[in-house]
């Protein structure tokens, strides 16, 4: 199937599914502020979210079915930002539809059910990007231009993403005003209540992206796991198919400001850099220490706005055809894989999983 995108003062035309959280917070806004983007429709079950972000953000057209909106032949490409349980089945639907399709992470719960939408997105010449948006940190991005041309061999990776205890009072300060309805439809059986699965499916799909990034494909990964008083903690050794070694740490939550980052070592040059909370639109602080010279270099980028930058990579992609730099679907899929084989490798007494082998689902 080929897409047909009209350029509209070379505008990408978008509509986005859910008006939850991860909208409201993110894509809604982002939507309004891209430079190359206009909104063009919402779509949600409750009227009342829709009449909310109706008045907010004024789009075009509202609709209450997905089915509709995607029969919309002004729509270019939809943002899907509703349950990770609903991501799969709403992105085939929107590519045997003809629509682009920025989907939130993570791609999906299932490693099956992903790869066949992969089969999907490959009969057809439709741009599909997972929300992975720390891809467009402009300090990370200094950053693995400096692994590729100055860091020499790489031999270890370090990784962390931890939560802070004291996130959600950031967040409501920095955020908009969120909105819910009893209205909202939900994925059955609560899939929030299996903490330790929903933390590893809502974090580790950042950590192992960002890892990925970096430095290539995991080929293994080796995982302990300890909750104690509510606070779970993963420490996760990988072998990545570069010959890099690494270890991976996940917690939730931490007494301490929100704390993520990664360390990467290597003959010619040493990376760190430390990540903030993305609700504070910061880049990342990076140093890069070059051993020749002996210099280490820190970049400025005031632009911190992650979301808007992703959106605006994706809407790029699709009307310029420049080089897609955010997570494609089998980035996607290789970071659900990630996941799964550590939640196996938990539960097998800390074996060794190798990610070709994994399958199965959260």
């Amino acid at each position: 199937m080929k897409s047909n995108v009209r350029k509209e003062k070379n505008l990408l035309r978008v509509g986005i599914l859910g008006c939850g959280v991860i909208c409201q917070a993110a894509h809604l806004i982002s939507a309004s502020k891209a430079s190359n983007v206009t909104l063009e429709a919402i779509c949600d079950v409750s009227q009342e979210l829709r009449d909310k972000m109706a008045a907010i953000y004024e789009p075009r057209k509202v609709y209450d079915e997905y089915e509709k909106m995607l029969e919309d032949p002004e729509i270019d490409a939809v943002i899907i930002g509703n349950g990770d349980q609903f991501h799969v089945p709403c992105s085939k639907q929107a590519i045997r539809a003809g629509k682009h399709v920025l989907i939130e992470k993570p791609l999906g719960v299932s490693i099956e059910a992903a790869k066949e939408l992969q089969e999907l997105i490959e009969e057809t010449d439709l741009v599909v990007q997972i929300g992975n948006m720390k891809r467009f940190d402009g300090g990370l991005q200094y950053a693995k231009e400096f692994v590729e041309q100055k860091i020499g061999e790489v031999t270890t990776f370090k990784g962390w993403y931890c939560d802070s205890m004291g996130r959600y009072q950031i967040t409501d300060n920095v955020m908009p005003v969120l909105y819910s309805s009893d209205e909202m439809k939900k994925p059955e059986g609560d899939p929030k209540r299996m903490k330790e699965k929903y933390y590893l499916l809502g974090h580790a799909s950042h950590l192992f992206d960002t890892a990925r990034f970096f430095m290539g494909d995991i080929i293994s990964v080796q995982a302990q796991f300890v909750n104690k008083d509510e606070m779970y903690s993963w420490l996760i050794a990988c072998e990545f198919s570069n010959g890099t070694i690494g270890n991976l740490n996940l917690v939730v939550s931490i007494a301490q400001d929100w704390h993520e980052g990664v360390e990467i070592l290597g003959t010619e040059g040493t990376v760190y850099a430390k990540t903030f909370n993305p609700w504070e639109m910061r880049s990342s602080v990076v140093e890069c220490c070059e051993r020749k010279t002996s210099n280490i270099t820190t970049p400025f980028v005031a632009d911190g706005d992650f979301y808007r930058r992703q959106l605006e990579g994706f809407a790029d992609t699709i009307l310029n055809h420049a080089p897609q730099k955010g997570a494609t679907a089998k980035d996607g899929i290789e970071a659900i894989k990630a996941i799964v084989a550590t939640y196996q490798s938990v539960h097998s007494g800390g074996t060794k999983v190798y990610i070709k082998d994994v399958t199965g689902e959260m």
